[in-house]
């Protein structure tokens, strides 16, 4: 049997975009192992997934301790995954972190063959490797892709691949019947934040608020929708600046919904609109519809994946963008004027198609 770690410490898309991937390996090695490194903000994402076997998740800070002022506490945490590693005995490493510290956990760990990205000349402990400067000219998921031909694996199937548990599932359901959301009401999520992988500098991908509130307001009003405001506690303040602005109020569920639960969420949406970040890709890998706003990224890298009629993506034509460019933001200095041409009218004029 086959035995494969995958190391992704990146956010929920970036996670997401490894599943066309796992597919193959499953497909090609039906009675494989599949473990997973991830950051620990995504492991139920990861526990939710058939195909993946086990979840190693720490938060991504753990290993800076040991290069930074907490290298006892930094080191201990990497010794006691180093062990839990070795014991699985893993054959082959798949490493899409980008960094040289995961890759050598994964040599200390034992694992023979280690494959990934030299990026910055941080391979230097990659056993097969792909030269990169950045992701640039296609998307992130063609990438992770060019990993598999080191093993003679064809990854036909490239959709995204996340799963809802009946439970979850249950949960979401009961959470809308909660705010009076029946099966035959035509919802709509609205995610203000997301990009929560970006830390402090997540605003920079977000569409004003105000905006986000004028495009709900229509849609209550000219399309009998009810209209869900979503997103986690961080991200409780830009709610509340869209739900007072508003005369016809939204469903404000920001802060109950879980990353356990708000794929179930999503998943009973009629269509999701969002900033460029982890829900829209949820909402891609579920098959829900989606409109995005995109600013300093480019779309053609990180935009909804595969490329569908049921994803409309928004932007603007400013010269500059995208100005996030090989995992380096540009300092902006017009005001994320890419973000803020994106007219309501053209969101809501989106959306009404989509919805018809």
């Amino acid at each position: 049997m086959k035995k494969f770690l995958v190391i992704n410490p990146f956010g929920i898309g970036d996670v997401l975009f490894t599943t066309p991937a796992i597919k193959a390996l499953k497909r090609q090695y039906p009675d494989s192992f599949i473990g997973y490194w991830s950051n620990l903000r995504i492991k139920p994402i990861l526990e939710s997934n058939p195909q993946i076997n086990r979840v190693f998740a720490l938060s991504r800070g753990d290993l800076k301790k040991i290069y930074q002022d907490s290298f006892f506490k930094g080191l201990w945490t990497a010794l006691k995954l180093i062990w839990e590693i070795k014991k699985a005995h893993f054959d082959i490493c798949l490493d899409f972190s980008l960094d040289h510290r995961y890759s050598l956990v994964a040599k200390m760990a034992g694992i023979k063959r280690r494959l990934g990205f030299n990026y910055k000349d941080r391979g230097r402990f990659l056993t097969d490797r792909v030269d990169l400067e950045g992701y640039h000219d296609k998307h992130v998921v063609e990438y992770y892709a060019e990993l598999l031909k080191f093993l003679n694996v064809p990854v036909d199937d490239k959709n995204l691949f996340l799963t809802v548990l009946p439970n979850d599932e249950s949960k979401a359901r009961n959470i809308l019947a909660s705010v009076g959301i029946e099966e035959t009401d035509c919802v709509i999520g609205i995610f203000p934040g997301a990009g929560g992988s970006w830390g402090k500098d997540a605003a920079i991908k977000h569409w004003p608020p105000l905006k986000f509130a004028q495009v709900a307001g229509k849609l209550i009003q000219q399309c009998a929708a009810k209209v869900i405001i979503l997103g986690d506690e961080s991200e409780r303040e830009i709610a509340q600046v869209i739900v007072h602005a508003m005369a016809k109020k939204p469903i404000d569920l920001v802060g109950k919904t879980g990353l356990e639960i708000l794929p179930g969420v999503i998943k009973n949406c009629n269509l999701l609109i969002t900033n460029d970040g982890g829900p829209m890709h949820m909402a891609a890998a579920l098959g829900i519809k989606s409109i995005s706003v995109f600013g300093p990224v480019s779309e053609l890298v990180y935009g909804p994946y595969p490329v569908s009629q049921k994803h409309i993506v928004l932007k603007s034509d400013l010269g500059c963008r995208p100005c996030y460019e090989n995992f380096r933001m540009e300092v902006c200095d017009k005001d994320r004027e890419c973000l803020k041409r994106v007219s309501v009218d053209e969101v809501f004029e989106a959306a009404v198609k989509l919805l018809h």
